[in-house]
């Protein structure tokens, strides 16, 4: 049974429950003062204690998506499925397909209706990186009259170490945009619904690590190829923009401030100025003192010039620990930059937060996107 299944979590919860009965049960009879009744009382703390705690973790995980497979939780590799493979786009470029997921909607079933959820592998020629995403098709890709129509596409991006599937099961990218579009508040976008880990277990933070994963390449020049070669999506920067949470809030941030011509929005949901450098990232920039800088949003801001790009950033006056970098990051933002917020009353660093900003952010996304 999978990391993330019900069954999983009810086995955990059925085990956690039998066992503090059983606590109570036994411990009369574990009273006594000799070394056999000591080690039951051990025994019995220790294996109740241990199934409350992996009941509650595989609860935090189902609800925030933090690990999508035991594999993923231990940092191990998966090999993707095998599949089938076939020619398409205006170059011929292979794109492996990995099978498509109907989208929970009413009348989702239908492609012209609901859209569509397609499982894809990216292959990164320059950077050397495949990496799987979910391309979500807008219902009117399938209708008739937009059959020549290319349409804008947004980059959408969980935090560390995330789950794509999180992308649509849990923060519902998809069910907004469809909503959103329905009730003309924005137009219809394609969504490449990713997590930032394409080198895992690393969190390489969308950097070019020297001598390392090239992940900032990925993004900023492998997908964005890939992608446009295979659906009718606009080719220029105009027509691109990123959105990502906490990780994959800098992410969108530093990718569209140093590419331009990759990005023209981002949004960043509750993220950071800065790359940390823990045990997860590794040593990100070799000692390369002037690419860490560079990579350094607040330092980029006071040191170098502007990109003609458009950033929408969020946080809370309460809850959030990135609140006053978001008021020195929009107050340092200089033209031709422009910068927009949303700052919640409250609300922390988790998926309910993220939830109650992405429909006003997606909308925003959507009125800075041109074909």
């Amino acid at each position: 049974m999978g990391l993330t299944s019900k069954k999983v979590l009810l086995l955990a919860v059925l085990i956690a429950v039998a066992l503090f009965i059983l606590t109570i049960w036994l411990w009369p009879r574990l009273s006594h003062k000799n070394w056999r009744a000591v080690i039951g009382r051990i025994g019995l703390l220790l294996a109740t204690q241990i199934s409350l705690f992996a009941s509650i973790g595989l609860f935090a995980n189902n609800s925030f998506g933090f690990y999508a497979s035991w594999a993923d939780l231990f940092g191990q590799e998966q090999d993707p499925g095998v599949v089938t493979t076939y020619e398409t786009g205006p170059h011929g470029t292979k794109l492996k397909m990995l099978g498509a997921e109907r989208v929970s909607l009413p009348g989702g079933s239908r492609p012209e209706v609901g859209g569509r959820i397609e499982k894809v592998l990216i292959r990164g020629e320059t950077s050397r990186i495949n990496s799987l995403a979910y391309v979500y098709l807008p219902p009117q890709y399938f209708q008739p009259q937009y059959a020549k129509k290319k349409f804008p596409a947004s980059v959408v991006l969980t935090g560390y170490p995330g789950t794509a599937e999180a992308l649509y099961k849990k923060l519902h990218f998809p069910q907004t945009q469809h909503d959103l579009t329905k009730r003309k508040k924005t137009q219809p976008t394609v969504l490449v619904m990713m997590r930032p880990t394409v080198a895992p277990p690393r969190d390489t933070e969308c950097v070019d690590i020297p001598n390392g994963p090239q992940t900032e390449t990925f993004f900023t020049k492998d997908l964005r190829a890939d992608i446009s070669q295979h659906y009718r999506i606009g080719g220029e920067a105009k027509s691109w923009g990123i959105i990502g949470d906490s990780t994959g809030g800098y992410c969108a941030l530093k990718m569209t401030m140093r590419h331009p011509e990759a990005f023209s929005s981002a949004v960043a949901l509750s993220g950071n100025y800065k790359a940390p450098m823990d045990a997860t990232t590794g040593n990100l920039f070799g000692g390369d003192r002037q690419l860490e800088r560079e990579n350094n949003l607040m330092w980029r801001q006071r040191h170098l010039p502007a990109a003609p790009v458009n950033l929408l950033v969020t946080t809370s006056k309460q809850g959030e620990s990135n609140y006053q970098q978001t008021l020195n990051f929009i107050k340092q933002t200089k033209s031709p930059s422009r910068v927009s917020s949303i700052i919640l009353d409250s609300g922390g660093h988790n998926f309910n937060t993220w939830r109650r900003e992405i429909p006003a952010a997606m909308e925003w996304l959507g009125d800075h996107l041109k074909v």
